[in-house]
Parts: structure tokens; sequence; C-alpha cells
């Protein structure tokens, strides 16, 4: 499932590709990723709305709409978003769909899921009379979007989901409600990431991989904050020594803005906007390397379950 580095990408890249683009209409052939409203009220709904801005709450992408609506996106398992072109045909009475552009959404498997997409209208060179325009049109015009580009969602197993509503529905989802707070942003501060950790009896694995703790962290990253904090995933939360949560506090810092930069790991599903992958799989310190030796020590890396989920560590550098 993509984490906070793989959802942030998607979000940085939507809001320099599809802001100031109009929603002209929506296709499906898997209604059932449109959770609320039912799809047909969904497409009236959503039909000429302009998008303003795309932003993120843990692993959910908000795409804020005028008229205050507000379109929440969960990519679950499988899913992504894509900017291309695409051209849906009618083959034998099914609807088939057929990549166009980019590149990678033609000859990449993984991106040739497409159950959604959403029709946008072309982007205007000319801008309003009087010269400089700061409409949502003139932004996207200087975004440089293509003609034609559409939003697709390719989507696997079909487990993600579109919630649409105005922005205070959307906003007291208890999905919404019950998350932590976002470690990048700068909304939590070391003395109350802390409090929060030394509150927990629970291991510190499964403390991290917990939305209602702190938002946007998963499998992947649980893994590689605490190999490079040397935290045993084992050890329970509130027995860490103060050394321990700095360390801890740091690498968290440290792991997610490397890959934020590197724009994600895809070592399944995850494709940027473009369908191409993240560059971070390549710098894995533990995680999906059992049997590896251990990039610091040498001991060979071990993975375990810990209430259901992988963890991999090293047990010589990660003792609990």
């Amino acid at each position: 499932m993509p984490e906070l580095p793989e959802v942030q990408t998607i979000v940085n890249d939507l809001n320099k590709k599809i802001v100031g683009r109009r929603i002209t209409d929506v296709w499906s052939d898997w209604q059932k990723t449109v959770k609320k409203p039912p799809f047909k009220d969904f497409q009236k709904l959503i039909k000429n709305k302009i998008i303003v801005k795309v932003g993120r709450r843990a692993k959910n992408i908000l795409v804020y709409l005028t008229e205050n609506y507000l379109l929440l996106i969960h990519l679950k398992m499988t899913g992504h978003l894509l900017v291309g072109k695409w051209k849906v045909k009618k083959l034998k009475g099914k609807e088939i769909v057929i990549p166009l552009e980019p590149k990678e959404a033609v000859v990449d498997p993984y991106n040739k899921y497409i159950h959604l997409i959403f029709y946008l209208d072309p982007v205007r060179s000319r801008s309003p009379r009087g010269g400089r325009s700061h409409s949502l049109k003139a932004r996207a015009a200087s975004n440089g979007v293509d003609n034609g580009q559409m939003l697709g969602f390719s989507d696997l197993r079909k487990f993600g989901k579109m919630i649409l509503g105005t922005q205070e529905q959307i906003n007291n989802l208890s999905e919404i409600k019950k998350l932590g707070p976002e470690l990048l942003d700068g909304s939590l501060k070391s003395v109350k990431f802390i409090k929060l950790i030394k509150s927990e009896g629970r291991k510190i694995k499964q403390v991290l991989m917990d939305q209602e703790v702190i938002a946007g962290i998963g499998n992947i990253y649980s893994d590689e904050i605490l190999w490079e904090a040397k935290i045993s995933p084992l050890k329970p939360a509130n027995k860490l020594s103060e050394k321990e949560l700095r360390e801890l506090w740091k690498a968290m810092h440290k792991i997610l803005f490397k890959a934020l930069k590197l724009r994600g790991t895809s070592v399944s599903d995850y494709r940027d906007t473009a369908g191409k992958k993240g560059k971070y799989a390549e710098e894995l310190l533990v995680y999906r390397r059992e049997g590896e030796k251990c990039l610091r020590c040498g001991s060979l890396i071990k993975r375990i379950k810990i209430g259901g989920r992988s963890a991999h560590y090293c047990p010589h550098c990660q003792k609990l």
C-alpha cells in the first residue's frame, strides 16, 4: 500500500498537472470504486467542477473542487493515479480501455488496469482580456498541461475508494477525524511525539503503523525507520529510552524526506502520475532484505511477524 512518500509524490504531481482543469465527465467500468454518493449522483455532482488544489491527509488524497466540494481518494493496495490519455472502445459488447500516453501507461502492465477516468477540459493558452490572469485556467495553462489529457485511476485489485462531498462532510468522516498528527508538515513537535510514544505499551513497530498515533507510515517505512534508529521492532514503545526516542525522531524525518525526494518506493504496484516507478526501492536498508547482510554490521537480516504484519530487522544492530 502506498505510504506517505508515495501519496505525497502523487499530490505534488497533481498540483503541477491538473490544478485549474475542469472535470467534464467521468467514466468507469467498476463503479464500486466510488463509495459515496451513488455513481450516477457522483457523475452529476462532479461534472463541471474545477480542480482548485490537491492535498493529503495520512494516506488519503484530497482533491479540492469549486463550490466547496472535496474528493477523497484512497489508493489502498494497488491503486494509483495517472495523468495521460486513454480511449474507451467497445469490443464484443464490452468496454475496454486503450492507453495512448504516457509511454509508461502503454508499456508497463501495472498501469493498464484503468477502471475510472476523469475527462478534463482542454487548457486554453489565451488569457482573458486584460493580459495577466490569476484564474485557475491560467494557472493550469502556465503548468504546461497538454490538451486532451485525462486523470485515470489504475487499480489491479479494485480495493481503491473515492468519496465525494462538501469539505465539511469529508472532514467529518470518522476515518479522517480519528487520524493522528502529520509528521512532515511541522504540526508534530518532538515533545508531543515523545509523549505519544511513551503512552503506548504496544511494540514500537505497531505504534508507528497506527494511523491514529502518527499519520502516513506503513510497513515499508516503519522497518526502514527502526533500522536507521537501531531500535528493535519488538521493543515496547513505552520502554524506549530518551536517547532512543531522539534517534527515532531523527530517523523518521531522514527516511521519509529521502523517500519523498526519490519519489517513493516501487516494490510492487506503486507508480507516479507519469506511470514511473519510485527510486527509493533501490535504496532500501532493510525492508524485504531477509537473508541478506545488514548494511551496517554484516549480520543477516531477519523477517518476523508482529500483529499479523511482516517486520524486517537486524538482530545484532536492533537488539531488544
